[in-house]
């Protein structure tokens, strides 16, 4: 119901009229969350305080019976895109182990067709679905990767733990192989236990218990180290994981601030409700006061399994309410208040620059200018297809690696954008192969309008010139720099030279020796597009270097 406070006047008996249409006409544009009322002169206004409730706000929308059965379907993971789905079906007769044990768990998908609908839901089967419960706690934002419930080697399972699995050229998942995280067995010792990955490939939150046999979970995060093991499970602190209650199903949303999981703490409307906090710094200790999320995404029942796609506008997870079965997998329109901070989505295609074939690669991208290593991914096996989920804020070098390729990297300035929500962009990666006559594009060198002396951010792009030329001693190579066409011929040709010597110093002074690298200042006499925009003009400013001998 809309509620209208007209005037009393008679003489503006016109306006209150055409005030409640308008009313009316606004509520159906579904704007009802900011209620409207006519002053004294008949003016339409907002109204400060909302009475529109949450529940007549947020539509919870089952997802079908391409998914939804009988039987209990739990713990939904979306991917970035929102295009695929896996989730648990407890107790179906096609579970691998559905006549050795009652309320056997395994890991099911279903995609969403071009029309926006979902797929028949398939079951996963071998090599993930082996054990009595199974899971997916997380997929990657290049739908590449998936995180699995339970440890195992080699595709064995193991105990408890988390492992990792990769999608292979051919469309199937690889054996899983558990992480190694360090002291890991002494957090684990409860009836409960799950993990979540960040997006940035680098953050693992684990629920569990230390308590032998124990209900009560608490949160926990550990980090990725160079050598690819993962360091002690560290405790989110009180906060968060208040003494004798349980905390479960933690979901870190994709801005790597705002953290959603599953507690029965005081201040609750039923037996678990879902909270949503934010991190306030690096420390992982420091938190805002975690909000119960209300009605109707808490109800009086168990509420767990709180997962969102990049677009952060729906949540996911698994209700009781107007289900076909025991549990239904759902989704939620969340409000604004509820909402993760806007991130954007980056996806597109590795290639080899000089075959333009598609490649398999492992992905970086380090925020600038400090060269902090900020997330990883890998592009699918069989296409070079990759995602990636990047915050505002801050400015970052991408690129792909891969043995026998230097990459040339792309730089995506997001700290200068304004927080318009939740974006995707287009951006290919390209690897050129390390022999002769390679050419490879610096993109992230610079300097100064009409300087030459380097700017502090272009050190990570040339410190990974330095690490190629170790890593391949018989390699030499020219640097070369170049202008646009503005300015005179002499004018140009020095600056470019003094630049190209510059970035050469450089190199030197991280030990390389001189007699592997030498520098040409060309001007304007190499441009690889006429210089006719101002776009044109901006490639054809460029430092690059060509190996001249391996």
């Amino acid at each position: 119901m809309v509620f209208v406070r007209c005037s009393k006047d008679k003489s503006i008996l016109v306006n209150k009229i055409v005030c409640c249409i308008l009313v009316y006409f606004f509520y159906l544009q579904n704007i009802a969350a900011q209620p409207v009322y006519c002053d004294s002169t008949g003016t339409l206004v907002l109204q400060k305080n909302n009475i529109i409730t949450p529940e007549t706000i947020l539509k919870i929308e089952n997802l079908g019976t391409n998914i939804n059965t009988e039987f209990p379907e739990l713990r939904p993971t979306i991917s970035a895109d929102g295009n695929l789905l896996f989730f648990i079906c407890q107790n179906h007769p096609e579970n691998t182990k559905y006549n050795e044990i009652h309320n056997s768990q395994d890991i099911w998908f279903s995609e969403k067709d071009s029309s926006g609908k979902w797929g028949r839901a398939v079951h996963l089967g071998y090599p993930l679905n082996t054990y009595y419960y199974n899971a997916v706690f997380w997929i990657s934002p290049d739908n590449n990767r998936i995180l699995i419930r339970n440890a195992f080697i080699n595709g064995d399972y193991a105990g408890n733990g988390i492992s990792l699995c990769n999608l292979k050229a051919d469309g199937l998942w690889s054996k899983p192989e558990m992480l190694k995280i360090k002291n890991y067995a002494k957090y684990d010792r409860g009836r409960q236990n799950g993990a979540i990955m960040g997006n940035n490939g680098q953050t693992l939150l684990f629920y569990m218990s230390e308590e032998v046999g124990g209900y009560n979970n608490q949160l926990y995060v550990s980090f990725l180290e160079k050598d690819n093991t993962w360091t002690e499970p560290k405790n989110l602190g009180k906060k968060i994981n208040l003494k004798k209650f349980n905390h479960t199903t933690p979901y870190l949303a994709p801005d790597g601030v705002t953290l959603y999981f599953s507690s029965n703490r005081p201040g609750g409307l039923g037996y678990m409700d879902i909270w949503m906090t934010r991190r306030l710094d690096d420390s992982w200790q420091k938190w805002s006061d975690p909000v119960n999320l209300g009605s109707p995404i808490n109800t009086e029942d168990m509420d767990t399994f709180f997962t969102m796609d990049a677009g952060g506008e729906y949540a996911y997870m698994s209700t009781d309410l107007h289900s076909y079965g025991e549990s239904d997998i759902v989704r939620i329109k969340l409000l604004e208040r509820e909402k993760p901070d806007p991130v954007i989505l980056v996806s597109g295609n590795v290639y080899n620059k000089k075959t333009m074939q598609p490649l398999s690669a492992s992905l970086i991208y380090e925020t600038l200018p400090d060269g902090t290593v900020a997330g990883n991914g890998v592009s699918n096996p069989a296409d070079g297809a990759f995602k990636m989920v990047l915050p505002y804020d801050k400015n970052y070098l991408i690129r792909a690696q891969a043995d026998h390729f230097f990459a040339i990297s792309e730089n995506l300035n997001l700290d200068s954008l304004i927080k318009i929500g939740y974006k995707e962009i287009h951006k290919d990666l390209y690897l050129v192969p390390i022999e002769i006559g390679s050419v490879v594009r610096l993109n992230n060198v610079y300097f100064d309008f009409d300087k030459w002396f380097l700017r502090p951010e272009s050190f990570v792009e040339l410190d990974r010139v330095v690490k190629m030329l170790e890593e391949n001693p018989a390699v030499e190579i020219e640097m070369s720099a170049h202008t646009d066409s503005w300015g005179s011929d002499d004018y140009n040709f020095k600056l470019s030279n003094n630049r190209a010597q510059s970035v050469v110093q450089y190199i030197l002074s991280k030990g390389i020796p001189s007699s592997r690298i030498i520098s040409h200042g060309y001007g304007e006499t190499k441009p690889v597009v006429p210089n006719d925009t101002y776009d044109n003009r901006q490639l054809n400013r460029r430092v690059e270097f060509t190996i001249l001998k391996n």
